[in-house]
C-alpha cells in the first residue's frame, strides 16, 4: 500500500471511530489534519479519491469550529484541484472563513461567485473584487448587488473586466460620487467616445460626469455615438494553457458536485465560456484531454461533430458550443453551417458506433514495447 493510501486509510478509520460523543478537539484535530493530508496528495488522487475527501471534509464542516474551517479554508485556497462541495460550503461560511477562497480559489467558478455575490455580505463582494481577475459577469454581479466598498475595489483593480452593463451604471454612480469618478478616470480601458452613445438615455447628469471625467470629450458629439462601450477587443480565437487549466478544475469541481450537465453547457456556450465547454466535454466523453485538446488544434471538426453527436447533443446547442470553443482559428459562418448540416445528417447511432470503434482504437494508450516496436 502506497503512502499516501496508507494515509487516507488512517484518516478515514480516524473519522469513523468519532461520534456525537467525541470532544470538539479532536473533530478540529481531525478536520485540519484530513485538509493538511488532501494538500500533499491532491495531484496524485482520482475522482473517486476526491469524492471521499469531499465528502468527509463537509461533515466534518458543521462540526468544528470557525477557527478550524478557517484554517481549512487556507490549505484548500491555492490547490488547483480541490473538493468541490467543501470549497463552496467554505466560501459561503463567515468572512473569516471565506477570504481566502474568494480572493485566490480557481475552483470557484463564474456561477459560484455570482451567487455568493447575490446572497452574502459585502465583505464577502470585496474579497471577490480584488480577485487576480475578475471575469465580465462577475464584474456586473458586483455593480449591481455592491455597495461602495466593493465596488471600488472593483474599479480600481486593473484585472477586472467591465463590461457595457456595469460601465453604464458605474458612470451614474460616479454623477454623485467624485471617488468613483476619479476611479473610471484611470481606466486606460474604458473608450468614453463610444460609452456616450449606449448610456446617453440616462440623462444630462450622466452626460456631464463623462466630460468631468475626460473634458475632451464633446457632449454633442458622443451622443451621437452608438459604437461598442469599450475599445478592448477580446480574441475568442486560440487555445491558452493558463485558461484550459482553470476551466478544467472548475469543471472538474462542478463535476465533484455532481452540476456537470447539459445546463451547464448551455451556461457555457451562451456566455463564450470555450475552454470550460472543451474541459467538459473531455468528462463527459470520457476521453484523455490531450485528444481533445488535438482536435483543437488541427480544426477537426469531423471528430467534435461525431462526439457531440455521440453524446446526443441538440443541435442548437451544438452550433453553440462549435462557435464558442478555443480552435486554432475563429470559424467562420460557411464553417459553423457546414458544420451544423453534416451533424443533422448524422443519426446519434451511427455517431455512437464511429466514436467507440475511434476509443477502441485510436485512443486507447500505447504499451511501452508497442512505442519501442513504433519506434524501431
Amino acid at each position: 500500500m502506497s503512502e499516501m493510501e496508507e494515509g487516507t486509510t488512517r484518516a478515514f478509520s480516524t473519522f469513523r471511530v468519532l461520534n456525537g460523543d467525541s470532544n470538539i478537539v479532536e473533530r478540529d484535530q481531525l478536520f485540519r489534519n484530513m485538509a493538511q493530508l488532501y494538500s500533499y496528495v491532491s495531484d496524485r488522487c482520482d475522482d473517486e479519491q476526491v469524492a471521499q475527501y469531499d465528502e468527509v471534509l463537509c461533515q466534518l464542516a458543521e462540526l468544528v469550529e470557525s477557527e478550524a474551517r478557517a484554517h481549512v479554508a487556507k490549505l484548500l485556497a491555492p490547490l488547483d484541484r480541490a473538493p468541490g462541495n467543501v470549497v463552496v460550503k467554505l466560501a459561503n461560511d463567515t468572512i473569516e472563513v471565506a477570504q481566502p477562497l474568494l480572493e485566490f480559489s480557481n475552483v470557484l467558478s463564474d456561477d459560484d461567485l455570482i451567487e455568493i455575490i447575490a446572497n452574502q455580505s459585502e465583505a464577502h463582494r470585496v474579497a471577490i473584487a480584488g480577485r487576480p481577475l475578475v471575469p465580465e459577469r462577475v464584474g456586473d454581479a458586483i455593480v449591481e448587488h455592491g455597495e461602495a466598498p466593493s465596488v471600488h475595489r472593483l474599479v480600481r483593480n486593473a484585472n477586472a473586466e467591465l463590461g457595457q452593463n456595469a460601465i453604464g451604471r458605474l458612470v451614474e454612480r460616479a454623477a454623485s460620487d467624485a471617488e468613483m469618478a476619479a476611479d473610471l478616470r484611470g481606466r486606460g480601458d474604458i473608450d468614453w467616445k463610444s460609452l456616450g452613445g449606449q448610456i446617453n438615455l440616462v440623462g444630462d447628469k450622466v452626460m456631464e460626469t463623462i466630460a468631468a471625467i475626460d473634458p475632451k470629450i464633446d457632449p454633442v458629439t458622443v451622443g451621437k455615438v452608438s459604437a461598442v462601450v469599450y475599445n478592448r477587443m477580446r480574441n475568442r480565437a486560440g487555445f491558452s494553457s493558463q485558461d484550459w487549466k482553470v476551466a478544467y478544475n472548475q469543471v472538474k469541481a462542478l463535476a465533484d458536485r455532481r452540476q456537470l450537465d447539459e445546463r451547464a453547457l448551455v451556461r457555457f456556450a451562451r456566455f463564450g465560456y470555450g475552454h470550460h465547454t472543451a474541459a467538459a466535454l473531455t468528462m463527459l466523453l470520457h476521453v484523455g484531454p490531450e485528444v481533445f485538446v488535438k482536435w483543437l488544434a488541427m480544426q477537426d471538426y469531423v471528430a467534435i461533430t461525431v462526439a457531440l453527436r455521440a453524446l446526443g447533443i441538440q443541435p442548437d446547442l451544438f452550433e453553440a458550443m462549435i462557435a464558442s470553443m478555443p480552435w486554432r482559428d475563429l470559424p467562420t459562418a460557411a464553417d459553423l453551417a457546414n458544420v451544423r448540416r453534416r451533424y443533422e445528417a448524422l443519426s446519434k447511432d451511427e455517431a455512437v458506433g464511429i466514436f467507440e470503434l475511434w476509443r477502441t482504437h485510436a485512443f486507447r494508450r500505447r504499451q511501452p514495447n508497442e512505442e519501442a516496436a513504433g519506434a524501431a
